[in-house]
C-alpha cells in the first residue's frame, strides 16, 4: 500500500471532479503504463478502482477523474462530497487488465463518457511513442466533455473525432461505419458503460473482428441472478481441508471468516486482484476481468463472485 496525498482537487465538468495524488514526501510513485488503474481506500470503509490518466512518463502524481454516478454505492459520493485537497489516504500500486497490445499495427480508441479516463493516456503514449491510431470520444453534450480542452490543444487533436448525442444537432458516431474503415491488423480498445461497450464490441464482431483484437476495460460487472445457486465445496490444496459454500455467500467471504488469507480488492469480478489458481473442477465464471478464452482454459478462479458447476474446486491456496 501506498500513502498517498491528494495535493488538487477540480472541478472537470459539472459532474467529474479531477484529482491529483502524490506522495507526502514528494518521492516518485511506482510506474504505470496506459490504462492502468489504481484502488483508492476509502474512508468509509469502501475500495473503489479508478484509471489513471495523467501520462505514462510521470512518475511524480497520479491523476484520476471522478464521476459523481447517481447510482453510486457509496464510492464516487464519499470521493465528491469527503475528499478534499490535503486528505491523505492509502492508495495501491498501479495495475493493468487493460493494457495496450505491443505488435498492434494501429490502434482505435473509443471512449463514452467518464470512459475517456485509460483512453487519454493510452492516447498520450501512442502519440509519445509515434504510434498509429484515431480516437473516438463520445459524450451527450460538449459541457458534459470531460478533457475537451485537454484533447483539442493536445498534438493529436487531429486524430480525435467527438461525438455528442444530446444535441440540436445530434452527431452520433457510426459505429459501423467505424468499424469498416480501419485497416487489418488493428486493435480496438473501448472503455464506458457497460451498454455502450457491448454494442461497440458487438459491431465490431459483426464487422468480422477477431477476439484477440477486441479489448474493454470494465468499471463494475453487470448485476447477475443468484436464482439457482446452490452450495458447493471448495478444497485448499495447501492443507488440504474442504469447505462448504452456502448458496447465498461467496467463495471470498467465507474464506475470509475462515482467515484464509486472499488478497482483494473490488469483490465485484472487476479488478482480478482476488484471483487464484484453479487445480481441479468446472467453475461457473461470474468474472469480468478475464477473457473469454481465459475462462475457457479454466486457469484462475475469482473467489468474490464466481461459483461452481461441480461439487467441488481445488483452489491453490
Amino acid at each position: 500500500m501506498i500513502d498517498a496525498k491528494i495535493t488538487k482537487k477540480s472541478r472537470e465538468t459539472a459532474d467529474i471532479c479531477l484529482i491529483e495524488l502524490a506522495r507526502p514526501d514528494g518521492s516518485a510513485l511506482p510506474a504505470f503504463s496506459a490504462g492502468a488503474h489504481i484502488d483508492l481506500h476509502l474512508g468509509n470503509g469502501l475500495i473503489r478502482q479508478y484509471s489513471l490518466c495523467n501520462h505514462p512518463n510521470e512518475d511524480h502524481r497520479y491523476e484520476i477523474a471522478v464521476l459523481n454516478d447517481p447510482e453510486s454505492r457509496g464510492g464516487s459520493r464519499y470521493v465528491h462530497e469527503q475528499l478534499n485537497e490535503g486528505t491523505t489516504l492509502q492508495i495501491s500500486e498501479p495495475r493493468n487488465l487493460f493494457p495496450l497490445e505491443a505488435k498492434a499495427e494501429r490502434h482505435l480508441l473509443i471512449a463514452g463518457g467518464i470512459g475517456i479516463t485509460p483512453i487519454l493516456c493510452m492516447a498520450e503514449r501512442l502519440n509519445h511513442q509515434g504510434g498509429e491510431f484515431e480516437m473516438h470520444y463520445c459524450t451527450r453534450t460538449p459541457e458534459t466533455t470531460a478533457f475537451a480542452e485537454r484533447i483539442s490543444n493536445s498534438a493529436f487533436a487531429d486524430r480525435v473525432e467527438f461525438h455528442h448525442s444530446h444535441t440540436d444537432t445530434p452527431s452520433t458516431m457510426d459505429t459501423k461505419a467505424v468499424m469498416e474503415a480501419q485497416a487489418a491488423g488493428t486493435h480496438l480498445y473501448v472503455c464506458g458503460p457497460n451498454g455502450f461497450m457491448d454494442h461497440v464490441l458487438d459491431t465490431a464482431r459483426e464487422c468480422g473482428w477477431p477476439e484477440e483484437r477486441l479489448h474493454r476495460e470494465h468499471f463494475a460487472a453487470e448485476a447477475t441472478s443468484q436464482e439457482g445457486d446452490t452450495a458447493f465445496e471448495v478444497q485448499l490444496a495447501s492443507s488440504g481441508d474442504v469447505i462448504e459454500i452456502p448458496a447465498d455467500r461467496t467463495v471470498l467471504e467465507v474464506l475470509m471468516e475462515r482467515d484464509v488469507d486472499v488478497p482483494f480488492s473490488c469483490e465485484e469480478g472487476v479488478c482480478g486482484t482476488c484471483a487464484v489458481r484453479l487445480l481441479e473442477g468446472e467453475p461457473d465464471h461470474r468474472d469480468v476481468f478475464m477473457t473469454p478464452t481465459e475462462h475457457a482454459a479454466n486457469e484462475e478462479f475469482a473467489p468474490c463472485c464466481s461459483r461452481a458447476k461441480s461439487k467441488r474446486l481445488v483452489l491453490d491456496i
